[in-house]
C-alpha cells in the first residue's frame, strides 16, 4: 500500500521505525507491503513515488530536523498539495492536536477524503471539532477511515468495542485515559506527596508537560470520552457537553482517607446516553481501573458480557505506532488484501 505521512514529529518517526522492524512480518502474515511514497512536516516534503527510504529519511530528519532536507526535498507548506497530488492508498495525518479548530489536522483530513484516500489519524482534535462531518464525508467518498490511536495509545478501545464485542449493547464506558494524570495520582497515594510537588518532579521527567493544563484539568480525558462516545455510543456529543472536573484540588488528606478505606482517587471518563463527564472518583483497590503509574484501562459495562475492561499503554511513540500499524492492517483486510 503507498501511503503518506503527513507530520513527521515523534508518532511519524515511531511509525516509520515499526514499518522497517516489522517489514518481514507484515508481507509473511498479512500480504501487507507498506511503501511510503511521501513525508511531510511543517517545513518541507519528502517524495518519492517508489518509496521512500525510511532509514534515510529518519536519519537526515532527526540530524537535519525536517525531511524536507531529504535528498530531493522541498521546503515550503505543502501538506496539502502532497496529499491533493501525490498517488496513494493511505493518508496518516500525525499532526499535533488542536482541540478549539481541529487543524490543521481538519484540513488535511478532509482534502484526502475527497481526493479517495483512505485515512488513519492519531489526531484528537478533528474528531473531537467534527467528529460526525468526517465520518459522513468518508461514507459519501467510500473511503476507510481509522482513528484508533486517538484513544488510548496501544490500547485497541476502538477496536474492541466495534468489532469484538459487536454483539453486546454497550451501555457505558469507563475510562483512566491520560497517563499525566495516573502518573500524578499514584505518586500521591504510594508516597503521600502533596500535588504541587508530584507535579514539578514529573515535569522533571518529562512526564507532565511545561504546561500541564490539558491533562490535569481533565480536558484531555474530556476529548477521548467524546470520541467514544461519538464513536461508540453513536451520539453526536461535543467537548461542551462533557462535565469537567480536573485533578488540582486533589490533596493528599483524601488520598491518605481513600487508601486507608481500601480504594485509591482515579480520574475518570464516564459516557454512557445521557451523561459524559470526566472528574476524580473513588476506585476499589484491586478494580480493573485502579491502574499505576502511566497505564491507561478502560471498562464497558454491557448487556450480555456485563463487564470486560482492558489496560495498557495509553502514550509514547512505539506504543501508539501498535494502534497505527493496526488501522493500516485493518484496511487491508477490508479491502480484500
Amino acid at each position: 500500500m503507498r501511503i503518506v505521512l503527513v507530520g513527521f514529529g515523534n508518532l511519524g518517526k515511531g511509525l516509520s521505525r515499526a514499518f522497517i522492524q516489522k517489514a518481514g512480518f507484515l508481507r509473511k502474515t498479512h500480504g501487507l507491503i507498506p511503501r511510503v511514497v511521501a513525508a511531510v512536516d511543517e517545513f518541507g516534503a519528502a517524495v518519492d513515488e517508489k518509496g521512500l527510504n525510511l532509514a534515510g529519511l529518519l536519519k537526515t530528519a532527526e540530524k537535519r530536523g525536517t525531511v524536507a532536507a531529504y535528498k530531493g526535498g522541498k521546503r515550503g507548506k505543502l501538506a496539502l498539495k502532497v496529499i491533493e497530488d501525490v498517488e496513494a492508498d493511505v493518508v496518516y495525518d500525525l499532526t499535533p492536536t488542536n482541540i478549539k479548530t481541529g487543524e490543521p489536522g481538519l484540513t488535511h483530513i478532509k482534502r484526502a477524503m475527497l481526493a479517495g484516500k483512505h485515512v488513519i489519524t492519531s489526531n484528537k482534535g478533528p474528531l473531537v471539532v467534527a467528529f460526525k462531518e468526517l465520518d459522513s464525508l468518508a461514507r459519501r467518498c467510500g473511503i476507510e477511515f481509522r482513528y484508533s490511536a486517538s484513544v488510548g495509545g496501544a490500547v485497541p478501545v476502538i477496536g474492541l468495542a466495534r468489532k469484538l464485542l459487536a454483539g453486546n449493547e454497550i451501555r457505558e464506558i469507563r475510562g483512566v485515559l491520560n497517563g499525566t494524570t495516573n502518573y500524578l495520582l499514584t505518586r500521591m497515594s504510594t508516597e503521600g506527596a502533596p500535588f504541587e510537588i508530584v507535579l514539578r518532579e514529573a515535569q522533571e521527567l518529562g512526564i507532565a508537560e511545561k504546561d500541564p493544563t490539558l491533562d490535569i484539568e481533565g480536558i484531555d480525558t474530556a476529548c477521548k470520552i467524546t470520541i467514544l462516545a461519538n464513536s461508540i455510543l453513536g451520539v453526536n456529543a461535543k467537548l461542551k457537553d462533557v462535565k469537567i472536573t480536573g485533578i488540582t484540588r486533589v490533596r493528599s488528606e483524601a488520598i491518605r482517607l481513600a487508601r486507608e478505606a481500601g480504594q485509591v482517587i482515579k480520574l475518570v471518563g464516564v459516557a454512557r446516553q445521557g451523561l459524559l463527564e470526566v472528574g476524580p472518583k473513588l476506585i476499589p483497590v484491586g478494580h480493573p481501573l485502579a491502574v499505576s503509574g502511566t497505564l491507561n484501562a478502560v471498562t464497558f459495562e454491557l448487556d450480555l458480557a456485563r463487564e470486560i475492561s482492558i489496560t495498557g499503554f495509553g502514550a509514547g511513540p512505539k506504543e501508539t505506532s501498535s494502534s497505527l500499524l493496526g488501522d493500516l492492517i485493518d484496511i487491508h483486510r477490508t479491502l480484500g488484501g
